[in-house]
């Protein structure tokens, strides 16, 4: 079984500030827990005009309550408060000719546990596409264009997956196709048996997802009101400003303060 989550907004910035702060987004208030960032690789296409780029971030989690019901912390490698960390692969390409970002990120640990992955495309509206203010703004400022009412559309989905059990329910088909000349009588009952297990198995897929599910819907809020902090950090002070942000945001991870609870 897998779930998603689906969302759209927009951001009341241009497509190029918007583009940079997504790059420049961590640390900021809303993302204490992301420990680090490094970029992994990093090429640029002439032809296409096309940037592409792979980063690693460990980020810091608690994992719910009703996971480590389910699950041993042993499996999870959770401490016994259940903290734990988790890098997550990110991938991203900018075609700023035409206007457009799309990231994919997912998690490195416990993919056998729950398997999330995150697709983001932004885009700069058409209208906006269609006049050179962008160029224009880079040269003067920078960062941000002067134009105004301009936006950034974003599109957001969560997919996850649980694949607990999958492996047992294998062994379990092979194991009852090779029992397939058995006599009626007695393969009747590990037929039932196997039944209620497979059953139970699916329960706990369920519910992990449910509770990934819940968790995303709590953390997609948090990353655009992090953005949005990065954002108005550059259109007051520019990179000076970003950078300073970055700082104290550091300064609060390294002395374990979080100004916002981890939500994500």
């Amino acid at each position: 079984m897998v779930k998603f989550y689906d969302s759209s907004f927009s951001y009341d910035y241009s497509f190029p500030a918007v583009t940079l702060a997504y790059f420049l987004r961590y640390p900021n208030p809303y993302s204490t827990h992301v420990l680090s960032t490094d970029v992994i690789d990093r090429r640029f296409d002439p032809d296409t005009q096309e940037l592409h780029t792979v980063r690693l971030h460990l980020k810091r989690s608690k994992l719910p309550g009703a996971v480590l019901k389910i699950l041993p912390r042993s499996l999870l490698g959770a401490s016994t408060a259940g903290d734990t960390q988790a890098y997550i692969l990110e991938h991203s390409i900018v075609n700023i000719r035409e206007g457009w970002m799309d990231t994919v990120s997912q998690n490195l640990e416990w993919t056998g546990v729950l398997s999330v992955v995150e697709r983001q495309t932004f885009r700069r509206p058409a209208d906006i596409f269609r006049t050179n203010r962008c160029e224009k703004s880079a040269a003067a400022h920078g960062l941000l264009e002067s134009g105004l009412n301009e936006t950034t559309d974003v599109e957001t989905s969560v997919t996850l997956h649980s694949k607990i059990g999958e492996n047992i329910r294998k062994r379990r088909a092979a194991r009852a196709a090779a029992d397939a000349k058995a006599a009626e009588l007695e393969e009747e009952q590990p037929a039932k048996v196997g039944f209620f297990k497979s059953w139970s198995t699916a329960s706990i897929q369920r519910s992990i997802e449910l509770i990934g599910l819940k968790r995303a819907e709590k953390s997609q809020p948090n990353a655009k009101e992090g953005m949005k902090i990065v954002l108005q950090r550059m259109r007051q002070g520019g990179l000076v400003a970003v950078m300073e942000g970055m700082r104290q945001d550091r300064e609060k991870i390294l002395m374990g303060r979080n100004d916002v609870n981890d939500r994500s």
